[in-house]
């Protein structure tokens, strides 16, 4: 906006140039009518002293005017001439300064008329010095219109057409992928906030496109953790697969009990996949929109049941629950008590202590081991998706980083949260739980 109001002062400052310059050099356009008078009066002059001095016209050189004239008499011979020209062979008579519109007067004698005096000029020479001048201040005035707007083309050419030059190929470089090269950029043209949004775009592709990488990094990772984690339990699927057949072809008593052993073995391992699949198929829902919760009023007692059903390896110490009425979906906060007990399971192998606490609609959940913890940088990493600690590939425990993702991910849909701690001595995970 300041851009175009500094134009518009230019134009009408360089206009205005034009109209003082048009009035200075036609400043005597009014002055045409006194220039006649003016003459007209001379003329008497001229005149008065000629009748005075008949008998000796030469007096009129002591006098000087800015037109030439001359007197002839009646028989129009030629008695005074003030033009220094050659007029010899030019017929002047009252008929001819008729013709030509020339000014003349009669001169006379008493009553007797003895000569005339003829102006040679037809009165019109103040005319065409205006008319002169008059083109000279359009013609002045229009080049200075005409550099006017030769300085305004340059001005657009630099401060609108060269940048919009500069963002479309800038536009062309972006849609080839080539977003490291910034766009320049000029403050004092109109366009440079405009081509700042640009480049703080092109920034914010080059942004997306490194997040886009690092993503399809974390998932070829996943991919290949995925595979080293399935294969695990499927080739101890197999192998127990064999020895059972082994020991089937002979049947004795140790030999079913240690089948019952095998069938336990297959189950742990079929589970162990059960959730690998399980997180990247949510994971997946997610990603897709279709993770979806349906909530509804449940018991506080539902919750005590859950973590029952997920303590298989019988490692939880619970204390009991308040009892209130929850606002929750049973199926998806089973699925994420699961997740937590798991990953203690896998990466403490210690006891588990649940407490619960209310707190201004909401009731505190709180599961904590005994574990190695979590380093402090890490604790608000390890809730990211595919996120698995920085020394995850030095140990031998199997996982995907989706386990945490998937459970803070859903007690959000179900308007809560997930909170983790580690002071230390385990890790504390805080699930908190709306109230209906």
């Amino acid at each position: 906006m300041k851009s175009y109001i500094k134009i518009v002062i230019v134009v009408a400052s360089v206009y205005l140039i034009g109209v003082i310059l048009l009035i200075i050099v036609t400043g005597n356009l009014t002055s045409g009518n006194n220039g006649t008078k003016g003459e007209v009066s001379a003329l008497n002059d001229i005149a008065r002293t000629a009748e005075s001095n008949q008998s000796d016209l030469s007096v009129l050189d002591e006098y000087s005017y800015s037109f030439d004239y001359v007197i002839v008499d009646m028989t129009q011979n030629i008695l005074y001439a003030s033009s220094a020209r050659d007029l010899s062979q030019e017929k002047i008579t009252v008929e001819t300064a008729i013709q030509n519109r020339y000014p003349y007067i009669y001169l006379k004698s008493g009553d007797k008329i003895w000569g005339c005096l003829i102006e040679l000029d037809d009165g019109l020479s103040s005319v065409r010095r205006i008319r002169k001048r008059f083109i000279i201040g359009i013609s002045l005035a229009g080049l200075v219109i005409i550099l006017a707007m030769a300085g305004f083309g340059l001005y657009i050419n630099q401060n609108v057409i060269a940048p919009f030059k500069n963002m479309k190929d800038f536009a062309g470089k972006v849609a080839q992928g080539n977003l490291d090269e910034p766009l320049a950029m000029d403050r004092g043209n109109m366009f440079g906030a405009f081509s700042e949004s640009f480049d703080i775009m092109r920034e914010e592709l080059a942004q997306s496109r490194k997040r886009e990488l690092e993503l399809q990094k974390k998932e070829r990772e996943l991919v290949a953790s995925l595979s080293h984690d399935l294969k695990t339990p499927v080739t101890g699927i197999k192998l127990t697969a064999e020895l059972m057949q082994m020991r089937l072809s002979v049947k004795n008593e140790e030999n079913i009990e240690l089948l019952s052993t095998d069938a336990e073995g297959i189950l742990q391992k079929a589970e162990q996949i059960d959730a690998l699949v399980s997180d990247l198929f949510a994971s997946t829902l997610y990603d897709l929109g279709e993770f979806k919760v349906s909530v509804n009023d449940e018991d506080s007692s539902v919750i005590s049941s859950l973590v029952e059903s997920y303590d298989n390896r019988k490692l939880v110490t619970t204390e009991e629950i308040p009892k209130v009425v929850l606002s929750i979906d049973k199926n998806r906060m089973g699925q994420v008590i699961g997740n937590i007990i798991s990953n203690s399971y896998k990466y403490a192998d210690t006891k588990i202590d649940i407490s619960y606490r209310l707190s201004e609609g909401y009731l505190e959940m709180e599961i904590k081991d005994y574990g190695p913890g979590v380093p402090s940088e890490e604790l608000d990493l390890i809730t990211n998706k595919f996120y698995r600690g920085k020394n995850w590939q030095d140990t031998d425990k199997d996982g995907n980083g989706l386990g945490l993702y998937i459970a803070k991910t859903l007690m959000q849909k179900m308007n809560g949260d997930l909170l983790a701690e580690s002071d230390g001595e385990g890790l504390s995970i805080t699930l908190i739980i709306p109230l209906s």
